[in-house]
């Protein structure tokens, strides 16, 4: 079963330890590589850095972030996956690389096998936004929109294989609209696309739409959570404008190399849980729309197993294939 094999990852830990006492007691001794599968400024970018900058002074060991974007968060995954388990390389890394691309495609790395889960870190609605030429303030509108203009309007995701990609295919498959699919390598690109006009709409977290929504230069209309999502007022859910059991997350989690010393994946959920308590991060990231999770490595091999499962027969129901 999928999920034994995920926190078997975590107990493979336990005999790394053994053999390696000394290294995971001295622990860290020098600087430790935080990965991120989106580019700079990105919502993971954000996410990771606000981690990072916490995480440091707590393990009194510099925490150094790396973006690395390529193949929708995937190269950064398999990089991570086949470092040293020495607990000097972690993963930030969402439902994209972690649960949907085994789905879509062959990967140079196994999320079962390769990794490890240390802890959930967010989960947040995708918010959909189109670019503000586009005559439409609703899901209704858009709908109608898109019919009457059949494949002539095209969608942004920030990546192939991530949530703003399926999000999208689930919509089109429950509404009948006729959109094309434009990948990017994260946020940043995807919204300035739609910002531009290249791209009409995406769906995508909240803080890289933020500053573009204030400036007018595009237009949230509809989130995709079943209902409204207290952290994002005033924004409908697509399941109360006319399409009720549509239901999607984005979230993200810290992976690190399977065989990393239980004692090292423990220490760290204990601190960025503390870090999650802290006052200032909180505030911080709930008013970037981020809900902030934590909880145990456990908890994260579950809902990226639940995830995978709820989500492979969408995938077959709509053919999807990587781009």
């Amino acid at each position: 079963m999928r999920l034994n094999r995920l926190i078997a990852a975590c107990a493979v830990g336990a005999a790394a330890l053994a053999a390696l006492p000394a290294a995971a007691d001295n622990w860290p001794e020098r600087p430790i590589k935080f990965v991120m599968t989106a580019p700079a400024g990105s919502s993971i970018d954000v996410l990771g850095r606000a981690i990072a900058d916490k995480l440091a002074p707590r393990l009194g060991q510099p925490v150094v972030v790396e973006n690395k974007p390529a193949a929708g968060g995937t190269v950064a995954t398999a990089e991570v996956a086949h470092a040293a388990p020495d607990g000097y390389t972690m993963l930030l890394g969402y439902n994209g690389p972690l649960a949907f691309a085994p789905l879509l495609q062959k990967l140079p790395y196994n999320v079962d096998k390769d990794l490890a889960p240390v802890i959930t870190t967010t989960s947040q609605p995708n918010v959909l936004a189109v670019t503000a030429s586009l005559p439409v303030h609703s899901i209704a509108e858009l709908v109608a929109y898109a019919k009457a203009n059949p494949g002539k309007l095209s969608y942004a995701s920030v990546g192939n294989g991530s949530s703003s990609h399926l999000n999208m295919e689930l919509f089109k498959q429950m509404s009948g609209i006729d959109v094309v699919h434009i990948p990017f390598n994260g946020s940043p690109p995807a919204v300035m696309a739609t910002v531009q006009g290249e791209t009409q709409m995406l769906f995508a977290v909240m803080p890289p739409l933020q500053g573009q929504i204030k400036a007018g230069k595009l237009r949230a209309i509809a989130v995709t959570t079943a209902k409204p999502f207290p952290l994002l007022p005033g924004i409908p859910s697509i399941a109360e404008s006319g399409y009720p059991g549509f239901e999607a997350l984005a979230w993200n989690g810290v992976m690190v190399p399977a065989g990393t010393p239980r004692a090292i994946i423990d220490r760290l959920n204990k601190e960025i849980n503390a870090i999650f308590k802290e006052p200032d991060v909180v505030a911080r990231m709930n008013t970037q729309g981020f809900a902030l999770v934590g909880g145990t490595p456990e908890e994260f091999a579950k809902l990226v197993d639940d995830e995978a499962k709820r989500w492979a027969p969408v995938i077959k129901s709509v053919g999807l294939k990587v781009d």
